[in-house]
């Protein structure tokens, strides 16, 4: 490198062959306020065999076992910091000098740092509900308003190997179809002189067989989809399943959480394989009121919790459900009437038509199995009405059902009207935790198969987010003090 000796002098660093007197200590390269010496502190004070560790006897023969504390120690550190693959984890135990610190100076090896995460799968959960406890201990949870929703994380699984029963009974067909042209073209075969530009007879015999295979293992989706009642399969992970919104489709699974209003700290947390929110408000608002431990709780959900018999089960537990009234009906997009337009007199249980008509109730019936009450006009009236042709197509009369949660959903559209203000704050409160866990953590993408190895992921992604939070608000020396 040139150097003009009448230029500012750079600083130079230290001749890399020189030799020292005294050894570095590696304690130096770590500052007191080095989110690792947490890590450290909080590790050390769990009592892991309690927790579900499995400590291995150190009278036993061979090399001893690395301590769960140290490998439990190095995940969270990988979780917090972008790390979470276990070849990578390896890889860091060689370079990163706060993992040197961290795990003074041992370098497992890859298949220990897998095997650790895969031996310890329910484990972490509890690991994560131990930190939970100890924001409460330190009053960092309001616990009087928590938001709920969901997100879809990727799972290993692509789409080409997940196919739905519609896909599956298409395949099927296609390939019924080309057996039956080829054995056609067989019959046919000695029929022609020239062969020249046709399959040889072996040939379309390798095909039939290639097709019949074929067959078989999509007749083995579709009886595997009869006998477990679910409309999808998938081939790599198959707890995984597809869902698609806003013209994207994701293989994966859906995060469920329960955010916190003071502090946005996670309260409760749950992967599950549902492909919609509907039945996850009363689980995660049941679980968040547990984890904050109080006697009620008010909660902010989006539209897609919409289920009266979820809100109905909130508030037997003493849980106050906001939430926007969903309406699903696909006449206003029509042009005609919807429910919302409908007005119910509970004092005569009865519906007021926008033609100011009464509609009486006249039976009570299943739709999708859930027992409703129908409401209806005479069809005279219907039919001399002026409003009919913006009310329903046909020449039948109106008629209007009522869930049996109704009553429910009525005083939920109630309460937010008295408190409009509540509704906005969810994404305010939520939001942003999905932002933090898929894109600043990078946990978009789940690294392991199956439904309880993508719940200890998200166990450890959760806890280093809220780790990560608490460290901020407070700071690690008191955070440690706090122990």
């Amino acid at each position: 490198m040139f150097y003009n000796s009448k230029m500012r002098q750079y600083i130079k660093g230290v001749d890399r062959e020189q030799s020292l007197l005294l050894p570095d200590i590696v304690d130096d390269y770590v500052s007191e306020s080095n989110p690792v010496r947490f890590i450290e502190a909080y590790v050390d004070q769990l009592n892991l065999p309690e927790l579900g560790f499995k400590l291995k006897n150190i009278e036993c023969k061979g090399r001893p076992a690395y301590h769960p504390g140290d490998l439990l120690k190095l995940y969270i550190y990988g979780y917090l910091n972008r790390v979470r693959s276990s070849r990578r984890l390896e890889h860091e135990t060689h370079r990163n000098m706060e993992v040197i610190w961290l795990m003074r100076k041992l370098r497992p090896d890859y298949k220990t740092i897998a095997d650790f995460r895969a031996d310890n799968k329910k484990v972490f959960r509890k690991v994560y509900r131990e930190f939970t406890l100890l924001c409460k201990k330190l009053d960092l949870f309001g616990k009087e308003l928590v938001a709920i929703d969901g997100s879809k994380i990727k799972a290993v699984n692509s789409k080409s190997r997940n196919y739905s029963a519609r896909v599956v009974k298409e395949r099927l067909a296609a390939i019924n179809e080309k057996i039956e042209r080829y054995l056609r073209e067989l019959d046919e075969y000695d029929e022609k002189e020239n062969h020249n530009n046709t399959p040889s007879r072996e040939e379309l015999n390798e095909k039939i067989k290639y097709l019949k295979g074929r067959k078989g293992t999509f007749k083995s989706y579709e009886k595997s989809m009869k006998e477990s009642g679910d409309l999808q399969v998938s081939l790599t992970d198959p707890d995984c399943r597809s869902s698609s919104k806003n013209d994207q489709t994701i293989v994966g699974y859906s995060l469920q959480i329960a955010v916190d209003g003071k502090n946005k700290l996670i309260a409760a947390q749950e992967v599950v394989s549902d492909v919609s929110d509907i039945h996850q408000l009363a689980p995660m608002a049941i679980a968040a009121k547990e984890t904050l431990d109080v006697e009620s709780l008010d909660v902010v959900v989006d539209m897609g919790y919409y289920d009266g018999k979820q809100v109905e089960q909130c508030e037997d537990e003493n849980i106050t459900v906001y939430m926007n009234k969903a309406n699903t009906s696909a006449n206003a997009r029509k042009g005609y009437y919807t429910k919302q337009d409908f007005r119910y007199d509970k004092s005569n249980d009865t519906y007021i038509c926008p033609a100011n008509n009464t509609l009486s109730y006249s039976t009570t019936s299943k739709t999708k199995g859930r027992d409703y009450r129908y409401y209806s006009l005479p069809k005279k009236v219907c039919r001399n009405c002026k409003l009919k042709n913006k009310c329903y197509p046909g020449n039948e009369r109106k008629r209007i059902g009522r869930s049996m949660e109704e009553d429910c959903l009525d005083r939920m559209a109630q309460r937010l009207k008295d408190k409009p203000e509540l509704l906005p704050k969810r994404k305010a409160i939520v939001e942003h935790c999905f932002g933090t866990l898929k894109c600043a953590m990078d946990n978009a993408t789940f690294l392991t198969r199956g439904i309880e190895s993508v719940r200890a992921e998200m166990s450890l992604a959760t806890l280093a987010y809220n780790m990560k939070r608490v460290m901020n608000i407070m700071g690690v020396q008191k955070l440690i003090e706090a122990l």
